[in-house]
């Protein structure tokens, strides 16, 4: 079967076993390891299209669940699918609405057939199903969609977590059925079990049998230990076809795109830089800056002295602070794009200390500037 997606490898760390490699599309190719930024509701909050290229963006995230609710994919589907309707030239994928649907619903019955919930905006009844599911993601016209599965919680007994998987499965080869435009857009599955290792590698087994262009590793990022989530993916990405991307969805920390990257993962998202961005929060080469504390009401440096993006360059930490007292969208902006653009030129530093085989190196050397070895660290 000929597929949309197709991974190249282009080398692996000498010291960690990482990979350099190369995802293409029908909107154009990234390199990885990289960070997809988040636009839920079909834009990254506070940046343009325009804004996202500047700072190497060449992929994005949006979620079908919201678009679904709000505008409708129908009226996508009229603008001529995402990409034009939000003026995005690079690759876009679109998650299933599973997470959302589990997250955001306190009133929610899962049957074998799908998922009867309340709209989180006005309480309306609504059901999805995998069909739905692919039924949006193809009408929006993403490059990528994610199969509808169950996002268990964390922690969740062995019973459970078992039961998810095996509906995980069948929901996946639902989503496979429905698959309208098989062409065009690629359909990821997403491997779950929890902290269970023979959970992971039986969910795994079920979602490579369906030959899919690409895999993602689901149900971290929801709660557990950081060891818990690097003990998992060391089980679980050996088991992922070695010549598709392996995804880790929710992750978005430095220290975890650095972790994430030496275990195998190939692409990450994660709301974490935006939204950190709208409470003054600040990602530097030094660890964590929040720029609306009173101590940089004078402070007439950059956010981040070792930054060369276009806030840093033109931008005090006073003025910034000043906007976000002041609650000027502007300061949101600013924050927001310096947050995408550290974590971005982190994973080009990445990518970069695998071309060098010395990965292992640029973490040590990156965890002590960040600050990240001490036993009272900050992280995000």
């Amino acid at each position: 079967m000929t597929t949309p997606i197709r991974y190249e490898l282009i080398k692996t760390d000498k010291q960690t076993g990482a990979r350099l490699g190369v995802v293409h599309t029908p909107h154009g190719s990234f390199e990885t390891p990289t960070f997809m930024p988040v636009g839920t509701l079909a834009t990254v909050k506070t940046m343009s299209p325009e804004d996202l290229e500047s700072m190497g963006a060449n992929i994005i995230l949006s979620n079908t669940y919201h678009l679904w609710l709000r505008p409708g994919e129908d009226i996508i589907k009229e603008a001529g699918g995402l990409h034009k309707f939000m003026n995005w030239d690079g690759a876009i994928l679109t998650d299933s609405g599973g997470f959302q649907v589990f997250s955001l619903s306190d009133m929610r019955k899962i049957t074998e057939e799908g998922v009867h919930f309340r709209n989180h905006l006005n309480g309306e009844k609504l059901f999805l199903s995998p069909e739905k599911a692919m039924q949006i993601q193809n009408d929006l016209g993403s490059d990528i969609m994610m199969a509808f599965d169950e996002c268990p919680p964390y922690p969740a007994t062995h019973e459970y977590m078992k039961q998810s998987v095996e509906r995980t499965s069948r929901w996946a080869e639902r989503c496979l059925a429905a698959h309208a435009r098989p062409d065009v857009q690629g359909l990821f599955g997403i491997i779950q079990g929890g902290e269970y290792e023979d959970l992971r590698k039986q969910s795994a087994q079920d979602l490579i049998s369906l030959d899919l262009p690409g895999y993602a590793v689901g149900g971290l990022s929801v709660g557990e230990p950081k060891d818990v989530m690097n003990r998992v993916l060391e089980f679980t990405t050996p088991l992922m076809p070695s010549n598709k991307p392996r995804y880790l969805m929710g992750v978005g920390s430095p220290d975890s795109l650095i972790d994430g990257a030496i275990r195998g993962i190939d692409m990450f998202d994660c709301v974490l830089p935006t939204r950190i961005a709208r409470n003054g929060t600040c990602m530097t080469s030094s660890g964590r800056l929040v720029v609306r504390n009173a101590k940089y009401a004078r402070d007439f440096g950059p956010i981040d002295e070792n930054c060369d993006c276009h806030v840093c360059r033109n931008y005090t930490r006073a003025y910034i602070r000043h906007l976000i007292k002041c609650n000027e969208t502007f300061g949101f902006r600013l924050t927001t794009y310096h947050n995408l653009y550290f974590l971005l030129k982190l994973m080009e530093q990445v990518r970069q200390a695998i071309r060098e085989d010395r990965l292992g190196d640029f973490k040590e050397e990156f965890f002590e500037q960040y600050g990240l070895n001490k036993p009272d660290a900050k992280n995000f």
